[in-house]
């Protein structure tokens, strides 16, 4: 019996606010018009019914990280190309600012991060804020903590990404979408 292929998965990493969501969707819409089935994981943050951001807790991040890992989970059931506009990673990140390191998690953090095959690490742009949309917060600090703590963990972890470039932010699309057509050998799409 023959067990299909694995799902490609994409995961867009970085702070609140910087643009994830729109390169997701994106990035969708660009392998859909090469006719690539795919599904997208959108942030389940904001389905969360606890505390988020300065003032969340242990139970709020355990729900969103769990709640992520199973919307992955449901997507790759369904589509073998995923794109996740964040990863558990993400999630974790607000939950070790908050809270500190949980060590019942981490096996889980570091096992799942390999599930990704491509990590796209998405900077803070000089002078852009966090829009105030009820959800996220929009304190510059606060965002750029998690930032900060986002990059450490990625070194002190040793996980490659994609790191965008903050001075060329008009590329990001066409970046991200080479690298996935290279991964997956997708030939070049002729456009119109």
């Amino acid at each position: 019996m023959s067990h299909p292929p694995m799902p490609f998965k994409v995961a867009f990493i970085g702070t609140h606010g910087v643009g994830k969501t729109t390169l997701a969707y994106g990035l969708a819409a660009r392998l859909k018009r090469r006719d690539i089935n795919l599904d997208v994981v959108v942030e389940v943050a904001r389905r969360c019914p606890l505390p988020l951001n300065e003032g969340t807790t242990l139970e709020a991040q355990s729900w969103i990280l769990h709640s992520q890992i199973a919307d992955e989970l449901a997507a790759e059931a369904r589509s073998p190309v995923v794109i996740c506009d964040r990863s558990v990673l993400d999630n974790y990140i607000y939950l070790l600012f908050a809270r500190g390191r949980q060590p019942a998690l981490e096996a889980l953090i570091e096992s799942w991060c390999t599930t990704y095959d491509l990590k796209v690490y998405v900077p803070i742009l000089r002078g852009s804020e966090a829009q105030p949309d009820g959800v996220r917060a929009v304190d510059p600090a606060f965002r750029q903590q998690i930032d900060d703590r986002l990059w450490n963990e990625l070194e002190d972890r040793r996980i490659g990404v994609l790191v965008l470039d903050a001075e060329h932010r008009e590329s990001w699309l066409d970046v991200v979408e080479e690298a996935v057509a290279n991964q997956l050998r997708i030939p070049q799409l002729d456009l119109l």
